[in-house]
């Protein structure tokens, strides 16, 4: 049986997907289907439900997924080890984090580091922020990287960077005429927000609440994409981070406006599994994203 077999069926276990397992393996919803078969085969056991909606190990499976990932985390240590002892970066790295910092913080930072190091790989994958803290305590993914990082047991919290909160209006509405708004100015004022189980929603209730605005919500949506192209056709303001409106900005299909009255930032941070070992992959990454640098050329390793 070879590593790639236990890593193929625990990821089928843990996506719940055989097109997804076969995305993250680069092979064939067919040959992951071969794999699995194949163990099924081997042991004379179904491992698998696949008569329900969603995937599911059975009672076999599930003692067959428990020692699979205890080989794959002893192998993965054994190779961060080996490594250590070499120059060269290698090996895959699987970060999941929101949309509004996968879209628009982390693409020079993960271009930048495949320029450092060429034999690395790493996938991202965009998720809702108590699936990023789920997947992360499962071993679904190595890292996570989260706008309003809370403390949760089995996690730890680096400091990643903050982001300037900043009002976005069309370019026609009354308030575009100013370069700052006051939050009061807001009261009665059509809002587009996010939905409410989102960290920054909740951070934006508390700035507007102090200041007695009583925004009327129109909307409520699940993320900074569809937030901005409901702004864009006038169907009311919103509170977002700037970093994620540059290209509208210089577009001019939106009016951005900073807010008076205090420094309004959202910070970011880096979720790791406590007590898992660090891959050289993905110290290397951390590194670099508490640098606060990335390069502008080619960085030779």
């Amino acid at each position: 049986m070879q590593i790639e077999s236990l890593k193929i069926f625990c990821d089928v276990i843990e996506t719940q997907s055989f097109s997804r397992a076969a995305s993250l393996n680069g092979i064939s919803q067919s040959a992951v289907s071969q794999q699995i078969r194949g163990l099924e085969e081997k042991y004379r056991r179904r491992l698998i439900e696949r008569g329900k909606r969603n995937l599911a190990p059975t009672e076999a499976g599930r003692i067959f997924y428990d020692g699979a990932k205890e080989i794959l985390d002893r192998f993965r240590v054994m190779e961060n080890r080996l490594q250590i002892l070499s120059q060269i970066i290698t090996g895959s790295l699987k970060v999941a984090t929101i949309y509004s910092v996968g879209l628009h913080e982390l693409p020079p930072y993960i271009q930048d580091f495949i320029k450092r190091y060429p034999s690395a790989s790493i996938h991202v994958e965009y998720a809702r922020v108590n699936k990023i803290y789920d997947d992360l305590i499962g071993n679904v993914v190595d890292l996570g990287i989260v706008a309003y990082p809370s403390p949760r047991p089995g996690i730890e919290i680096l400091p990643f960077k903050t982001d300037q909160l900043v009002l976005i209006c069309h370019p026609s509405h009354p308030l575009a005429r100013s370069a700052r708004v006051d939050l009061k100015a807001l009261s009665g004022v059509n809002f587009v927000g996010f939905e409410k189980d989102i960290p920054t929603r909740r951070a934006i209730d508390r700035i507007l609440r102090p200041a007695h605005a009583n925004v009327r919500m129109v909307m409520e949506l699940d993320n900074i994409e569809t937030i901005k192209r409901a702004v864009e056709i006038d169907a009311g303001v919103s509170i977002v981070p700037r970093a994620t409106v540059g290209n509208e900005q210089r577009a001019g299909t939106l009016k951005v406006l900073e807010l008076e009255g205090d420094d309004f930032v959202r910070p970011l941070g880096i979720l790791v599994k406590r007590g898992r070992e660090r891959s050289q992959v993905m110290g290397r990454l951390i590194d670099l994203l508490q640098s606060g640098r990335f390069a502008r050329e080619p960085v030779r390793a």
